[in-house]
């Protein structure tokens, strides 16, 4: 990566934290024996590039014939003590994240909520009240939440790596309404089913609805990856989580004439993640129904709480990381369930 300091590019990598120990070291030290060090770390061109003199200024001041300027030695300190530039903890930042090895999904997220808070705020001028405003520009109380846990982990990792300040330390999430989210019935799910008019399409919202599956996790699938007997999928979740996917019989019909039908060289759909989102928009404006892979993951929960499972292992059949999830996608079934005891008290 590199860093320009004062006009100066230098190569380095915050990753790796190889020049930390030796700025912490530095800062033990008085100023005049930071300089010493420093002027015995850097070569004469080295130094000269970094402070713009000349090569014979620098040689006599290494050789202790002539003292430090004053420019020379703020030149030494913002070089030992850099305030990264903001494309620069962009970039560091996203690394980092391809380091814990993301899903490409959650990448282009990141990419986009920090991209847009570093586009308009200075991270190294933000205070907490500026971060606040910034977060009340969006309405939507979900999108806020979603910049907020963004520029929160964003603001973690520089205050990790660079030791520096964290303006969102006390920063309160936005309250989050308990929004009833939309999922499909039974009936509309046939509705889906029956409007498309090729095996591969009526498998994938089949499947989609039966495991319960992620876009990315359904795109991925591949022959070897399906267990006819027990009727499993294995699939590669969050995290790079390797977990079993359920489904059930009219999946297991679909699949079979598909792939009776196809003969795969990669995944099991001879489509893309893309190929098959744009499949169900085509399908959404046509039928007029909620037709995304988010959707019918929220159908998936909804119609197996209908059918009296449990909340808790819905959340193991889901591959949900908490309970609250679940919750949360299942509070239309808990009313409706509460609805069917309702008396009216004044008729």
């Amino acid at each position: 990566m590199i860093i320009a300091f004062s006009g100066v590019k230098r190569q380095t990598s915050f990753i790796t934290g190889a020049s930390e120990e030796s700025r912490t070291l530095d800062r033990r030290f008085t100023k005049p024996q930071v300089t010493l060090k420093s002027l015995n770390k850097l070569t004469v061109s080295e130094l000269a590039e970094l402070s713009e003199f000349s090569k014979s200024y620098i040689s006599q001041v290494k050789n202790g014939k002539r003292p430090p300027s004053q420019k020379l030695l703020d030149c030494l300190e913002s070089y030992y003590n850099p305030s990264p530039h903001i494309s620069n903890y962009y970039n560091l930042f996203i690394q980092s994240r391809l380091a814990k090895e993301i899903t490409p999904t959650t990448m282009r997220f990141y990419k986009m909520k920090l991209g847009r808070f570093l586009n308009d705020i200075d991270p190294d001028k933000a205070k907490q009240p500026i971060i606040e405003k910034f977060l009340l520009q969006f309405v939507n109380p979900g999108n806020r939440h979603l910049y907020y846990q963004v520029i929160k982990t964003f603001f973690r990792w520089r205050e990790e790596y660079f030791n520096l300040s964290n303006p969102t330390k006390y920063l309160k999430a936005p309250r989050l309404g308990k929004l009833i989210m939309p999922s499909l019935t039974q009936e509309q799910v046939n509705i889906l089913i029956d409007k498309v008019d090729n095996i591969r399409d009526k498998a994938i919202i089949t499947l989609f609805t039966e495991s319960g599956l992620r876009l990315a996790e359904l795109t991925n699938i591949k022959p070897i990856d399906i267990d006819w007997q027990n009727k499993t999928i294995k699939v590669l979740g969050k995290g790079n989580k390797e977990a079993l996917a359920p489904f059930g019989e009219l999946s297991a019909r679909y699949l079979t004439q598909w792939l009776t039908e196809y003969h795969p060289n990669g995944n099991i759909w001879g489509l893309n993640q893309w190929g098959i989102v744009s499949m169900l928009r085509r399908l959404e404006k046509v039928t007029g129904l909620p037709c995304n892979a988010h959707t019918f993951r929220r159908t998936f929960a909804c119609l197996l709480r209908k059918a009296g499972v449990d909340t808790m292992t819905i959340k193991d059949l889901g591959r949900w990381e908490s309970l609250e999830m679940v919750q949360r996608y299942t509070r239309s079934v808990n009313f409706q369930d509460s609805l069917k005891f309702y008396k009216p008290p004044l008729s």
